[in-house]
Parts: C-alpha cells; structure tokens; sequence
C-alpha cells in the first residue's frame, strides 16, 4: 500500500512540475492528489554554520583565495569549524540545494517576503520590528481557500510587530494570514529556551487575538519530556500532522515550523546564548560543550564562546528536524520538505555575540543586518516527490521565491499580481517561481543580466542604517544609507563570492546603455538604479 502511494504522489509530482497547470480544487477528490509541505525556517543560521551541507564548498573558497588564486593574506581564516549538522546533510542529499540564495538581513523582513512573494519595499517590513498590514496576499491563505489545505504554524512568527509601543503585535497575526492553529512565539526572541510566553490561536480564537499560556512539557523519541522551546515546537508539529492525517487522510496539509534557534535570547543574563538539553546533541557537540564548562539546558554557558554556542544551538536544532522528518516520512511520503534560512550569522561585536567562524574572511560589521553575503546567503532545500535527489543548483534566487514554488507545487495557479496589503490596489509578485530548476527543466529563473533580486534593511542596531544588495547572476551592489556611487561597492561574485575585492566604479552613469553587458560598469549602473527605483533607498 506504501509502494502505491509512492508511486502515485511521483507520478503527481512529475506531472505537476512539468505540465506545470493549475488543477481545479473543487471537490474532495482533487484534493487528495495534492502533496503535503513543511516548511522549515531555521533562525540567524547563515551558510558558513551549515557549510557542510555542501560538501567541497569550503575546499573551492580556499583555492580560490589561496596562493594559487586571490593569495589573500587571510585566506585561512576560510576553513573555520561550522555546527555539525548530519539530518540537514542528508536532507541536501535526498533533494535539490540550492547555493545560490538570498535572504532578507533580518528575521521578519524575511518572514515577509515568504509569506507574500514581496521585497522589502513592498511590504514595508523593513526592520524586526516592523508589523506587516493584515491586507497582504499569503499563499498559506491561497493553498487553505483554493486547494482545501489544513493549515498550521509552530515555532516563530515575528511578523506581527512586537509588544507594547502601544499595542502588543498590531500587525498580522497566524489566523489573519490563513493558518487554522498557531503555536508559538509571537515576539522576535524568547525570554529564555526554557521559559518563554506561549502564544497560540486556535479554533476558539478570534484571528485578532491570541491568548498567551505556560510553555507546555513535551517530549520527542530519545528526548526526554522538557519545556526546551525547539521540542515543544516540534512535538506540536508532530502531533498535528498525525491528527490530521488520521482523521483525514486524504486532504492536504502545510506545516511551517519556525525555529528560534540559533537566536539569542531577550534574557540577556547569565548569557543571551543557551547550552542545549544534553539529549539534543550530538557527541562530538555534547563533549565540547562539558570541556568549556557550559551547563546543559540553561544560559549558563561557562567559558563556551559565541561560536562554540552558535554551533552547539545549530546542532541542537538539527537533531530534533531529524524527529520531525523520521515521523513525517513514515506518516506520509507525499510531502515536501523546503528547509531556509532566515538571515545570516550575527556578528554582533559583543561578548558571546560574535558567531561567524568559518567561509567568510571579513567578518566585523558584515553580518546579520547587512546586505553582504555573510549577511544574507543562505541554504535552501527541496525535498519531495518528483525531486531528483543530490541535485544542486547555483541559480540565484530569493526566499520571496518559496511564494509562487510553493503554489505551483501544489497545483494552483499562481498570481501575478497580489493585494497591497491596505486594499487600495495590486502589486506585481517579486516572487518566481524555482519549480522549472526543480523539475530539471531549467538552469535558471531570472534573465542572468537584466534579471535582479533585493536584500534590504533599515538596522535598529546600527543608527538606523539602511542596508540595500542588489544582484544579478554575477554581478551585486552593496548600497548604504543613500543610492549614490560614494556609498555603493560592486562585487564580481563569480571572481569574488566573499566580497574581498571591490571593482572600480564608473565615473558617471549617464548614457551606461552604451556600455553593455560586457563590462561590468554596465551592472553597476543598472543595479543602482534598481536600488534607486525597486528598494527602500
């Protein structure tokens, strides 16, 4: 019986990812053909802490920027130490990786731009604390009222505001954007792993309102029952989907599951960093956390640095992802697995707050919350029927992207144009969809010249700086504060992924047509005026 499903979610699959046709989801029927999605949002974990779901990217960068390439005096500092991460390897293998993608430089800016398939200019989410207007189009909403799919969120939300200033979360709440169930964390951080407030909307739950519990003692296979936020949030994702696939099995289901970690906490003491449940680690994890002295399952964290914590956090996380998957795959094979990063790893310049120790050379100031690469890069996975395993691709793309693959995936016609998020009009999707790269279809998604995408921030922590990338194939911008050449560099992120080298600007842009696509002064010039015209700036 476990073989024809199988064989019968393929067969969907193949067909869906290559006729690539809205289905009708008028009856019952229709919906039973549809595959499942769990989406999985890691927090603050840029592609140095997860290097190794890309096996001989870190070997490429030190030939690159070693003596036989860019002979970088600081070309060393490349081979750094990221988490161990075993389940999301494995998740790499059984799908498509795609390297190649950008994430907004903040959480809910990110969380945004998913939800809606808009930049940051569109839904004027541009901080973490900015609220997103409940009027904005969710493709959770679409998947919920056009293809009949249960609905659930668990973990993070942070798109709705943050408490107090002078309402708590005024902006757009899990109901409001389709979801039926929301378990979670409203706020941007937890109070602490293990003692935090405990949002939930639910079926006696106005979509305006939430009500706020005790954090609840859960427990996962081999991890003993704890209120550690990354369990509870992983039980109740479990124990959902097995509920609804046991009442109905035959109608299509979508999980996003938000992890808080690796994000430090609103406790700032004894430490804003956490040392996992010792039952979450791995061996090598749990040794070196006991010989720096951290205590396990508390913010006591001894003399572990931030890096150290960083990686013991990540791999806490990626130990219970491995529980979900084990229980998803045996309740139901139909489904899709996306894994992404939220932002880049924070480099915060505090004590146990500075967490890049690996990939990148510079590093001081271009973190979470900046438009470079180390602010911004992230992995994201596909995974599911139809979706030829140990595949990779190097197609830039963009976490708004996950809006229409998503809808395309699951059958339904994507929209071209969304609500503005005030009623007053339409906004052109900044979204495309990646299905035709999943499919094996195509290389790319965008044109490789003319075609862009945007990462952009206004960053609290820094004097209100504004913070633009702008990128296409090859070529990305870096703008501060103000779109003018003075405050923009030009990378050649094919020559210099790691943005050790910027390349000289033109004098002026006038007339820059006449350059061409040839020569670089052309994308700077172009993508400048993508930022003057396209972002926040």
């Amino acid at each position: 019986m476990l073989r024809r499903i199988e064989i019968v979610a393929s067969i969907f699959a193949i067909a869906s990812l290559t006729a690539r046709a809205g289905l009708a989801a008028e009856d019952s029927e229709a919906r039973g053909d549809r595959p499942n999605f769990l989406l999985i949002i890691s927090d603050d974990i840029g592609t140095d802490v997860t290097s190794s779901m890309q096996p001989g990217l870190i070997d490429e960068l030190i030939e690159q920027y070693g003596p036989s390439g860019h002979d970088h005096p600081e070309y060393l500092s490349i081979r750094g130490r990221p988490a161990s991460t075993p389940t999301l390897d494995r998740l790499a293998r059984e799908g498509i990786l795609f390297t190649n993608v950008w994430a907004q430089p903040f959480c809910s800016p990110t969380r945004a731009s998913i939800l809606t398939g808009l930049f940051v200019a569109k839904t004027k989410v541009a901080t973490y604390a900015d609220a997103l207007a409940q009027g904005y189009t969710s493709f959770v909403r679409l998947l919920r009222d056009e293809a009949g799919y249960r609905t659930a969120v668990f973990g993070k939300w942070h798109m709705a505001g943050l408490p107090g200033n002078p309402v708590s979360y005024p902006g757009m709440k899990p109901k409001e954007a389709g979801f039926d169930l929301f378990k979670g964390n409203l706020h941007a951080a937890l109070r602490t792993y293990w003692d935090y407030e405990y949002h939930v909307q639910d079926a006696d739950t106005p979509a305006d309102t939430y009500r706020t519990e005790a954090p609840p003692m859960r427990s996962l296979p081999g991890i003993a029952p704890t209120t550690y936020a990354p369990v509870v949030k992983a039980a109740d994702a479990i124990e959902w989907i097995a509920a609804q696939e046991g009442a109905e099995p035959d109608r299509p289901w979508f999980v996003w599951l938000a992890f808080n970690l690796s994000h430090a906490t609103a406790q700032r003491e004894p430490s804003q960093m956490a040392v996992p449940n010792a039952d979450t680690l791995d061996t090598a994890t749990y040794a070196e956390m006991r010989d720096c002295g951290g205590k396990f399952g508390s913010a006591e964290v001894g003399a572990c640095t931030g890096e150290q914590l960083m990686r013991a956090m990540t791999n806490s996380m990626d130990t219970i992802i491995g529980k979900v998957l084990e229980a998803v795959d045996e309740l139901d094979p139909n489904t899709y697995v996306i894994y992404v990063g939220d932002n880049g790893t924070p480099m915060y310049g505090r004590p146990n707050l500075d967490f890049i120790d690996n990939m990148y050379i510079t590093r001081p100031g271009r973190g979470k919350g900046t438009a470079y690469e180390s602010g911004v890069r992230v992995p994201l996975v596909v995974r599911g029927p139809g979706v030829a395993p140990d595949t990779r691709s190097g197609a830039y793309a963009h976490v708004a992207d996950l809006f229409p693959t998503i809808l395309e995936l699951a059958g339904l016609e994507v929209p071209s144009v969304v609500s503005d998020g005030i009623g007053s009009g339409t906004l052109e999707l900044d979204g495309v969809s990646l299905v035709p790269v999943v499919a094996g279809e195509a290389q790319s998604i965008r044109d490789p010249n003319h075609g862009f995408v945007l990462t952009e921030t206004e960053n609290l922590l820094r004097n209100n700086m504004r913070y633009v990338g702008a990128r296409n194939a090859r070529y990305k911008v870096v703008c501060r504060r103000e779109a003018d050449e003075k405050n923009c560099e030009l990378f050649d992120l094919q020559a210099d992924p790691l943005e050790e080298f910027p390349l000289d600007k033109p004098s002026s842009c006038d007339g820059y047509e006449a350059f061409g696509p040839a020569d670089p002064r052309w994308h700077y010039c172009r993508l400048v005026n993508v930022i003057e015209t396209r972002s926040i700036l």
